[in-house]
Order: structure tokens, then C-alpha cells, then sequence
């Protein structure tokens, strides 16, 4: 004990966050019974303390207790609060239904809610008494007293089986911000790569900015006007007022407002692959309407410079599936060699071969032997030449992959 702390003054406990019942309760019990000076024999400093320590123990006793009493106010009020706050949870009303109603504590309370949560939801009678209260039989009784109040009887073996055809447990609806966390927004969606496989247009849909759907300076329209089979295509229009708004599929820089709305048409068809194609202003908007939007296989959008989301939608335009185009799915297999680039999709081989003359780039399509494929026809009848000729190399990647699906859907003829 420090020189400056005197357990017999009251003041000392209460500087030390004590109440002032108990300092005065420990003050008196050191007056009584002080400490023995060290040259005073071991027996007789121990017995000392045994009488200190037997007249505090009814003190111990009335700290155990009140502290109980602040935990089961405080989980009460917590329970309380929730409730309130609209808590769906059945448990909520049940403990408290069990202090005003049965008058049981905190403990026998939880206990009495967990049975009758239990014979609601169907579920057959399972009391655990695996924690470190002491008071198990009165937990197992309020667990059995909620069990029958639920509509349960333990004692028929058919009971849970009954139950279980009737249950109607209370669900509560996510919200929309759990919701919203569950999946990326729209936002943080990845650029568009040749890696998955073409999807058919009707199973596609985009999300344009105001500035494109008005023919803006990337030329998102006019790039997809000029692609087969875009017709079939879902297309919305990001709006600062109702969220999305739906256009026809273009066929000019002008856009025709849709006979359905955006929620019929979202409902009426099932999509594959989705592309976000606004500017960075915008993301906001297609983010706080993401929860309208359907999940699909693929979800990306365009990113970064003008040029860069150029090529992006190209590469996103090159992965549709017009009626009766033939691909082969499947993934490709890339790889760097001292040649240069080469993908690998089925049996055939895409092989980068160098500049062409007088000016472009060679690419040869190989058969499994290594040979040029020559011989296969589209399933339109088009002979397919196994080599092609590419004016620009940054399109080397993606005339790669449009020419190995095409040869790997192809006959032999």
C-alpha cells in the first residue's frame, strides 16, 4: 500500500472512483481491523486479514449484486431500444414479455425467448446449457415455458414436423444500403477485355450519359449503329431525375423514348453482360439507381481517357452475338513468344507474324498441326482466310480473338 493512500479514510476509496457507500463500508473495515505491523508474527498478520476479509465479504456480495442489476437494466434497455428503433426480431418482444408478463430476469428472460423463437420457427426442442451461468434448471424451465407459449410440446415426438409445416418466422427485409454493399457499385465495375465469351444482343444491355445518348464526342452511338445486330440490344439513358430512362436501339444520333418502362423492360428480359458508358459526373446518379440494375455475368463499364474508352467499347461491340453469327465460347489461352503475341482457342492457334507489305500487321490462324487453316467455311458457307491483315496493332489482341472464335465454330469443307 502507498505512503499517501490510507484505507481507513473514506476520502482515499472515493478518489479512487469508489462510491461513497462503499468507501465508507471499506474505511470502517480497516479502522477495525488495520494492518499489523511486519514485526508482528506471520499467524497473527494472516488471521488479521481473514477478519478484515470476512467483514467485507457481505460488501463483495452487495457489489456482485448491483453490478448484476446494471447489466440486466442495460441489456433490458438495449432491448428496449431496439424495439423502438423497429427491430422485426420476434426474440425482442418476447424477452420483454418474459420480465413484465412472467417477471423473470435477464437470464431466464433470454432463455424463455430463445424456446419460444424456437417453436415458432419449427424447430424441435434444444436447450443448451453450454455457458457459465449457474441458474441451468431455471434457464431450462423458462426455455420450456417459451417453447409451450411458442405452440410447442416437447412431448410429442411429432411435434417439430407439424410446426415446421406452419411456420411463419419474421424475416426482416434487407435495406437498401445492405443491399448496396453486397455487390460492387457500378462505379468500381472493371473495363471491358475480350476474356469473357460473346453474348447474344438481346441479352445485353448498356447505360449511356446524357452526352452520348445525344450523339456525344466519344461517338458511343454512332460506333454501335454500325455494328450487326445491335438492334437487339436493351439501352438506357442515365437521368438526374427518375435514374434511368430508355431509348431505342439507335439507328442515328437521335434518340426515340421506349414504350415500356425502364422497370418492364429491366423485368422482361434477362441479361449477360452489362456496360456503364457515362461520364465520371454521372456515376453518381447510375450508383444511386444500381439496385434496379440486374446482376449479370458481366458487369463493366468504360474508363479513363476518350481514346482509351473508344477502344474499350469496341472491344465491348466485338463480344456481341448477332442472330445466326457463329462463335466458339471458351476461354483463350494467351501467351507471349519471341515472334510475338499468340492466343490459343481450341485446336487453333492465332500467331502474330509481323508487318505486313506494303504496310499493316500479319496474323495466321494455325490448324493443330501448325499449318495454316485453310479449307474452313463460317456457318453462313464463307471461306475463312487464315491469314489476316490489320492496319492497326493496337487492335492486334481483339482481331486475335473475333478470328479464333469464328474458325473455332467453323467447318471443314
Amino acid at each position: 500500500m502507498s505512503h499517501d493512500f490510507d484505507p481507513a479514510d473514506a476520502g482515499c476509496w472515493e478518489a479512487r472512483g469508489r462510491p461513497a457507500h462503499h468507501a465508507a463500508a471499506l474505511s470502517h473495515a480497516w479502522r477495525c481491523f488495520p494492518d499489523l505491523p511486519p514485526e508482528a508474527p506471520l499467524d497473527a498478520r494472516m488471521a488479521r486479514t481473514r477478519e478484515r476479509v470476512a467483514m467485507l465479504r457481505p460488501l463483495h456480495e452487495a457489489i456482485s449484486a448491483e453490478t448484476e442489476q446494471a447489466r440486466q437494466r442495460t441489456n433490458f434497455a438495449f432491448v428496449e431500444r431496439q424495439i423502438s428503433q423497429g427491430s422485426t426480431d420476434s426474440r425482442h418482444s418476447a424477452i420483454l414479455r418474459g420480465r413484465d408478463v412472467h417477471g423473470y430476469d435477464w437470464n431466464t428472460a433470454w432463455s424463455y425467448a430463445d424456446g419460444y423463437y424456437a417453436a415458432c420457427a419449427g424447430w424441435d426442442f434444444r436447450f443448451s446449457a453450454a455457458d457459465h451461468y449457474s441458474d441451468v434448471e431455471q434457464r431450462r424451465r423458462a426455455y420450456d415455458h417459451g417453447f409451450r407459449d411458442g405452440g410447442g410440446d416437447p412431448d410429442d415426438i411429432f411435434d417439430a414436423a407439424r410446426r415446421a409445416l406452419v411456420a411463419k418466422v419474421p424475416i426482416a427485409e434487407p435495406s437498401p444500403r445492405v443491399l448496396s454493399q453486397a455487390r460492387p457499385s457500378p462505379s468500381q465495375w472493371p473495363m471491358p477485355t475480350d476474356t469473357p465469351a460473346p453474348v447474344s444482343w438481346r441479352r445485353r444491355l448498356l447505360v449511356l450519359g446524357e452526352a452520348e445518348a445525344a450523339g456525344g464526342p466519344i461517338g458511343f452511338l454512332a460506333m454501335l449503329g454500325a455494328t450487326v445486330g445491335h438492334d437487339a440490344a436493351r439501352i438506357l439513358v442515365a437521368d438526374p431525375q427518375t435514374g434511368f430512362r430508355s431509348i431505342d436501339a439507335p439507328n442515328s444520333h437521335e434518340t426515340l423514348p421506349h414504350a415500356t418502362t425502364v422497370d418492364e423492360l429491366l423485368a422482361s428480359g434477362s441479361f449477360d453482360d452489362i456496360l456503364i458508358a457515362v461520364a465520371d459526373a454521372e456515376l453518381p446518379i447510375v450508383d444511386a439507381h444500381a439496385l434496379r440494375l440486374p446482376i449479370a455475368r458481366n458487369m463493366e463499364r468504360t474508363r479513363n481517357s476518350v481514346i482509351q474508352q473508344r477502344a474499350q467499347f469496341r472491344i465491348w461491340l466485338a463480344r456481341g452475338w448477332a442472330p445466326g453469327d457463329q462463335f466458339a465460347a471458351g476461354h483463350i489461352r494467351w501467351g507471349k513468344m519471341a515472334a510475338g503475341l499468340t492466343g490459343r482457342l481450341g485446336e487453333f492457334t492465332a500467331r502474330y507474324v509481323g508487318p505486313a507489305q506494303p504496310r499493316g500487321h500479319r496474323i495466321i490462324i494455325e490448324d493443330a498441326g501448325g499449318s495454316p487453316a485453310r479449307g474452313y467455311h463460317s456457318a453462313r458457307g464463307e471461306p475463312l482466310d487464315p491469314e489476316i491483315v490489320i492496319t492497326n496493332r493496337a487492335r492486334l489482341r481483339p482481331a486475335m480473338a473475333e478470328h479464333l472464335r469464328r474458325f473455332g465454330a467453323s467447318l471443314r469443307f
